[in-house]
């Protein structure tokens, strides 16, 4: 928890962006596995954390903008429930440690919703991505969980993006920290891997890095022989020689913020010759675009900047072919790139996803994309000082769609399908690393870590 001073500070700025009503922030509730006392680790909703920073389950946060007043609506572990999770306490003393004084028994929050809705007080919420927060908002106000939709309020949605998107100091240490950790289990994964071990003993050492490190995983492990499958877990299968393997992985701290890291290695030890070639390219539109990473420039033309990079790499290749600006504005490197260069990243691996695409990575100025490929863009709108990206371009060879794509020789004039042949049991390479913008650029957040395909390898002969 960070001190005091911040979260009040945190929610004055909230008042005074929202103007007037109720905030209600819903708590995450504890959810059982496959029987009730058989509990998934608990995870608490990140806006709650952000102002409240109380992580316990099933709390409410209450500010009253028009009355000045903040309430935390929860209830206390009783004498036997600790004797199943040991002490756990008072919310009073964890309420006014974040400077709020008054807490309520969690039924009086009924009650106090219904006196908002007699004196026609305005209640905003943020939208419910949880079962039971449809259920619970639902009960609260009144109304069918049918017609939940379209209720929330736009303007929280948008006070709450502009204030998480900028970092404070504090929060880029333990976004660092979580980096550090991060680059500690690609290391570890780099380094370990060999030809017979399965992706999920690989997986499962990197979990045991970042549980140790005093939290957990930022989101589930990425590590597979499959890397054209963009989101492919990992799985039993052995390594085999000759296989590349993608990591994507981050590590949570102990306040749930997020690193988040790609790399991708050859179980043979070194890159084949064509392995080192996709690699190149990559690498080449990974560091053109970090290049770019300053104030005022928007995502979405960085992204297309890493599309040419890798478009012109593909060219020199032979695989791809006519003019680059028009290949890429026609999406025809999404054959292998179908997805976006990067994201927001800090309480969440994928910062504020819950709250929409549309406020937290575009703005009235830019319109998200139907086009396969920039429509996956998460993030497009100008960059300002404090933001933390992703950088993470790729290349995919997926079976699948190259099929597809030649069955209707869908957009030959620029790429070389027979040329292609050679390349389709790819798979998949990514390298990704987390940036802060700066005054007049950016900063690489954690420690430097293995990136050329010289240092991947070096890595692995160890």
């Amino acid at each position: 928890m960070f001190d005091k001073k911040v979260y009040l500070e945190r929610r004055e700025q909230l008042k005074r962006s929202v103007g007037s009503g109720l905030i209600l922030f819903l708590g995450n509730e504890e959810s059982s596995m496959n029987y009730k006392d058989n509990l998934y680790p608990f995870r608490q909703d990140s806006s709650f954390l952000y102002f409240f920073g109380i992580d316990r389950p099933a709390l409410v946060g209450v500010i009253d903008i028009d009355n000045d007043s903040e309430i935390i609506f929860g209830d206390d572990f009783t004498t036997e429930e600790m004797i199943w999770t040991g002490y756990r306490e008072p919310l009073h003393l964890l309420s006014g440690s974040i400077g709020i004084s008054i807490v309520k028994p969690k039924k009086d929050l009924w009650s106090f919703i219904r006196l908002a809705n007699d004196h026609k007080k305005k209640i905003h919420f943020l939208p419910p991505y949880r079962p039971e927060q449809h259920e619970l908002l639902a009960d609260l106000l009144g109304v069918e969980v049918g017609s939940l939709q379209g209720m929330h309020s736009v303007s929280l949605i948008k006070a709450i993006v502009a204030q998480r998107s900028h970092k404070s100091p504090g929060e880029l240490e333990e976004i660092n920290r979580a980096v550090n950790t991060t680059a500690g289990m690609q290391t570890a994964a780099i380094s370990m891997a060999k030809a017979g071990m399965t992706e999920a003993q690989i997986a499962g050492k990197m979990q045991e890095i970042a549980i140790g490190a005093g939290g957990n995983l930022s989101f589930p492990t990425i590590l597979t022989q499959q890397g054209q499958i963009l989101h492919n877990g990992y799985s039993h299968s052995p390594l085999t020689e000759g296989n590349l393997v993608l990591s994507d992985c981050g590590a949570e701290t102990g306040m749930h913020y997020a690193g988040d890291l790609t790399r991708t290695f050859p179980v043979s030890g070194t890159f084949s010759a064509a392995q080192r070639d996709i690699y190149e390219i990559v690498f080449r539109a990974h560091e053109s675009a970090v290049a770019l990473l300053q104030p005022g420039k928007p995502f979405r033309d960085i992204h297309l900047h890493a599309c040419e990079k890798l478009t012109e790499g593909l060219q020199q290749l032979g695989v791809m072919k006519g003019d680059v600006k028009a290949s890429v504005a026609q999406g025809a490197h999404a054959l292998f790139f179908p997805c976006g260069l990067g994201h927001m990243m800090g309480l969440d691996t994928h910062d504020m996803e819950n709250l929409g695409e549309e406020y937290v990575g575009y703005n009235e100025e830019i319109i998200k994309s139907k086009q396969f490929g920039l429509k996956s863009l998460r993030l497009a709108k100008p960059l300002e000082e404090g933001f933390v990206v992703t950088i993470e371009p790729g290349l995919y060879f997926n079976p699948a769609l190259i099929d597809e794509w030649e069955a209707n020789n869908h957009l030959g004039s620029f790429i070389n399908y027979d040329k292609l042949k050679a390349y389709r049991n790819m798979n998949g390479i990514r390298i990704e690393e987390d940036f802060v913008i700066t005054e007049n650029g950016s900063r690489l957040l954690g420690n430097p870590l293995a990136k050329t395909a010289s240092e991947i390898e070096a890595l692995r002969i160890k």
